[in-house]
C-alpha cells in the first residue's frame, strides 16, 4: 500500500504508510515523527501543535488560525520523502528487569500449558526477544511491543480481568505490554515490571516512546521488591536501563 493522506476534522489529518503492524512501517511513521517534531523546534513548521504515531500512521494536529492543510502539506512532502527511506532501530534501547511467574505472572503455567513449552521454556523465550514500541495507547504510557516470539503468540483470555496491577507484563496475539496503572485487562500475565511507565512530573512523562527497543532481564522476587523500594524513594534513576538513540550515542 502506497502512502495516503487522510482527513480529520479542520484542524488533523492522517499520514497513513500501510495496513500492517510492521517494523519497516514503524520506522516510517517514527522517522517523519522525529523530523516534523524537529522542524517545529527549529521554526520551520508554525501551527503545529501535536502528532500522534501508531502502528502505521501518524496524525498531526494543527491550529487552523496559524497554518492550513495544504501548507502543511507542501512542508511535510520532503519529510515524507526521507521517511519512506528511514532505516529501523533508531530509537533507545532499554533493558527493563522483569520478575516472572509466581503472584506477579499467574498466567505463566497457563501459557506454557497452551503453547507446549514449560515454564522456564516460555520465560527464556520472552526476555531473548528485543521488542519494538509500535506505539503508546489504552493508558498512558502503555507500550504495544512486537514481535512476540511465534511460540508465544496465543489470543487474548476469554474472560478479561477487572484487575490488573500495574507493571504487569503481559502478551498478546503477536504483541507484548506492561500496564503502567492498575486496570482491566485481557491479555496472559507472565511478570511484572517493577520500573514506573508513566510519572507526571517529568519532562517525558512516557518513559518508552514508539521506536524505541526493549528487553526484559529476569530478576528474582527479592530483586524486583529491592528495585521496587529504591525506586519509589528516588534513589534510582530508571534512565540507568536505558541506552541512547544509535543517532545520539
Amino acid at each position: 500500500m502506497s502512502m495516503r493522506i487522510l482527513d480529520l476534522g479542520d484542524t488533523a489529518f492522517t499520514v497513513e504508510f500501510g495496513e500492517a503492524i510492521d517494523p519497516a512501517l514503524q520506522a516510517r511513521v517514527n522517522a517523519l515523527d522525529v523530523a516534523i517534531t524537529r522542524a517545529v523546534a527549529g521554526g520551520a513548521l508554525a501551527g503545529v501543535i501535536e502528532t500522534v504515531p501508531t502502528f502505521r500512521s501518524l496524525t498531526v494536529i494543527y491550529d487552523p488560525l496559524q497554518t492550513r492543510r495544504a501548507t502543511l502539506e507542501a512542508a511535510l512532502a520532503g519529510l515524507i520523502e526521507a521517511a519512506d527511506h528511514a532505516p529501523a532501530g533508531g530509537g533507545r534501547h532499554w533493558r527493563l528487569p522483569a520478575c516472572y511467574g509466581g503472584a506477579f505472572g499467574p498466567d505463566l503455567a497457563e501459557v506454557a500449558a497452551a503453547t507446549g513449552l514449560d515454564a522456564e521454556a516460555v520465560i527464556a523465550a520472552h526476555s531473548a526477544t528485543e521488542y519494538v514500541v509500535y506505539m503508546l495507547g489504552f493508558l498512558p504510557g502503555f507500550p504495544f511491543m512486537g514481535d512476540l516470539p511465534a511460540a508465544l503468540q496465543l489470543p487474548r483470555r476469554s474472560e478479561p480481568r477487572v484487575r490488573v496491577p500495574g507493571g504487569s507484563i503481559a502478551i498478546a496475539n503477536g504483541l507484548t505490554a506492561i500496564y503502567p496503572w492498575e486496570s482491566p485487562g485481557g491479555w496472559h500475565l507472565l511478570g511484572r515490571c517493577p520500573v514506573p511507565l508513566f510519572d507526571a512530573t517529568r519532562t517525558a512523562p512516557a518513559l518508552l516512546a514508539a521506536g524505541d527497543r526493549v528487553r526484559f532481564t529476569p530478576v528474582s522476587a527479592e530483586a524486583f521488591g529491592h528495585l521496587q523500594a529504591e525506586l519509589a524513594a528516588g534513589r534510582c534513576d530508571p534512565q540507568q536501563w536505558c541506552s541512547p538513540a544509535a543517532e545520539d550515542a
